[in-house]
């Protein structure tokens, strides 16, 4: 069985909804937010971070991107991603390292600003350029969503849930409904899902409808 270490409000959402998505039983262990960790958690999780996901053979995988284009892989009936080889799966892949690797890190950069500066007046400097980036990233997928329902192939998948998710974490949520409108069309679309809204009801990720 899978472990789910996570916490509300954290990337254990996407994470959540993927192995709902898959039908696959899994305990959840909700971490709390404290340094320095626990020792068990901190030698599964080095940075002290949320989620991480122990498989059913004992071994642990941090990288909520990583753990669901995984679970992709693992529960291929599940629908999660397009299938491997199609042009849309390249679309997923290509999106999700995109919003891994350029989206969230530039949302932790404005969350826990003062891990990225020594210096105690550059604080407000660091958050400045996070806003910058994210909305560099953002108008970016926007672009991409043009004429498309879905981020990647013709029907819902978790590059989508991911969107969302960092989305909901931008510090101007109301500026970014109207700055991107393509990706307010399809968080519209999975606020009024029936999933994303019974796990927003535990992690809080926009005010409920």
């Amino acid at each position: 069985m899978y472990k789910l270490y996570t916490r509300p409000g954290s990337g254990g959402f996407v994470v959540e909804a993927a192995l709902a998505m898959a039908g696959v039983p899994f305990d959840q262990v909700d971490v709390p937010k404290k340094d320095p960790p626990d020792p068990a958690f901190h030698a599964i999780s080095p940075l002290n971070q949320v989620p991480v996901l122990t498989l059913p053979d004992g071994r642990s995988i941090t990288e909520s991107a990583a753990i669901c284009i995984l679970l992709a892989e693992r529960h291929p009936q599940a629908l999660l991603a397009p299938e491997p080889g199609s042009a849309a799966r390249a679309d997923f892949l290509r999106w999700m390292a995109f919003m891994s690797s350029v989206l969230y890190p530039a949302v932790l950069r404005f969350y826990y600003a003062h891990r990225y500066t020594s210096d105690a007046e550059g604080v407000r400097s660091v958050k400045e350029a996070a806003i910058a980036e994210m909305d560099r990233g953002f108008a970016i997928v926007d672009d991409a969503l043009a004429g498309r329902d879905w981020l990647a192939g013709e029907t819902l998948s978790l590059a989508d849930v991911y969107l969302v998710m960092l989305a909901a974490w931008h510090p101007d949520t109301e500026r970014a409904r109207m700055a991107w409108p393509n990706i307010e069309r399809l968080w519209s679309k999975l606020r009024q899902h029936e999933l994303m809204r019974k796990l927003n009801a535990s992690h809080e990720m926009w005010p409920q409808e």
